[in-house]
């Protein structure tokens, strides 16, 4: 990938170089650009608006940032850019490669657990495999033996396990999104091959976990937005096992409006719908930019989608390309995301610096591929 840095040089290069002028010009100059704030150059979100007030989102929040504990710590940082929102939701996920790893193996729920018990308000949320090697591509015809093995109960031992860690490291209200994406092609866990079997399967590990003593456990059915290889639907387990009726949803496929998200069949609205008629409130286990790019637009709306529809909890899937804080590919969707949560007082992030042009000629855009300018801070309801 070519460089921004590299590309004004091979500009210069290209047109000749610009003559030397005098040191006095050439100092101003390099002051200029030594104060100009970083949101002010090439690609940054300065010319963005913030988004309306009601897009603002409602939820409690926060982001998948790391599985293991460095997701812990850079929620700090991820609130700090926010302006002291707190994030009151940690993601993680629990390794699928082996039966050890689903039972939350030692040393991977403590950093999770000891940031839930600093305080009473937060929650976290454990995305949980059904099955072991549960990203190998395993073929239909074995995922349906195993879901059945699951119904008849091979694999209840693996889930009072983890169940019973979690109620001893001081966590047991946790939120488990269970067999996530169930209605796609991914996960071994997944659903389409035998959706009876896997009905009953989720129903028997419910029933495992919630017996274990001083648990308070919330399970979240969660399946991709839309149709997929299966119509969600037809896997849900019933409403006397689904606490939360969760899903995913990325700004996917490539040119498929948000509208378009919303009313396709199993979409957003579809989804809403159903949770309101079986008396579920929604979630958004995940969600983000991915086949459309820096979609400001759908960063916008999901948003607004999220204040509307206000779910027990939301978090943004923060890396690239679905992300926003440690994704610098996505500078105007980061603006919007910033401004709609910034503070966590519903009130916008403070507006990115402008700069007054200033004029010393056409070969002061040379070096730095704009013409210089001065730093001068915006205030709220001043153009």
């Amino acid at each position: 990938m070519v460089t921004r840095g590299e590309e004004r040089r091979m500009a210069s290069q290209r047109r000749g170089g610009p003559a030397v002028r005098a040191a006095s010009v050439i100092a101003l100059f390099t002051a200029i650009v030594a104060l100009a704030p970083a949101a002010t150059r090439p690609g940054s979100p300065v010319d963005d608006p913030a988004p309306p007030g009601p897009a603002r989102a409602a939820a409690a929040f926060g982001a998948f940032l790391d599985s293991g504990p460095d997701g812990v710590t850079r929620m700090t940082g991820l609130s700090h850019w926010l302006g002291g929102a707190e994030l009151k939701v940690a993601h993680t996920y629990l390794p699928g490669g082996l039966w050890e790893d689903i039972e939350g193996p030692p040393g991977f729920l403590e950093p999770w657990a000891g940031w839930r018990r600093e305080r009473s308000d937060r929650t976290l949320v454990l995305n949980v495999p059904m099955q072991e090697r549960n990203e190998e591509d395993v073929p239909d015809e074995e995922v349906r033996g195993l879901l059945r093995q699951g119904a008849d109960g091979a694999f209840d031992g693996h889930f009072r396990t983890l169940a019973e860690r979690l109620v001893a490291l001081g966590a047991p209200d946790t939120v488990l999104v269970l067999g996530w994406e169930m209605n796609g092609t991914t996960y071994t866990h997944r659903c389409a091959p035998d959706p009876a079997a896997w009905k009953a399967y989720w129903n028997r590990i419910v029933a495992t976990m919630r017996a274990v003593p001083g648990q308070r456990f919330r399970f979240d059915f969660a399946p991709s937005r839309g149709r997929d290889a299966v119509p969600w639907t037809e896997c849900y387990p019933g409403d006397d096992t689904v606490d939360i009726l969760g899903m995913d949803s990325y700004d996917q496929p490539a040119g498929v409006t948000f509208d378009e998200q919303v009313s396709e069949p199993y979409g957003l609205q579809w989804h809403a719908d159903f949770a309101q008629a079986h008396g579920k409130p929604v979630s958004y286990p995940e969600w983000g930019l991915f086949r459309n790019g820096d979609n400001a637009e759908y960063m916008r709306r999901m948003l607004a989608w999220i204040g509307e529809h206000r779910p027990v909890y939301q978090t943004l899937t923060d890396y690239c390309p679905h992300g926003v804080w440690q994704c610098p590919a996505n500078p105007r969707s980061a603006h919007v995301y910033r401004s709609a949560l910034y503070g966590g007082t519903g009130q916008p992030a403070p507006l990115p610096p402008v700069c007054i042009p200033v004029d010393l000629g056409d070969w002061t855009a040379y070096w730095p591929g704009r013409r210089p300018c001065l730093p001068f801070e915006r205030r709220p309801g001043v153009r």
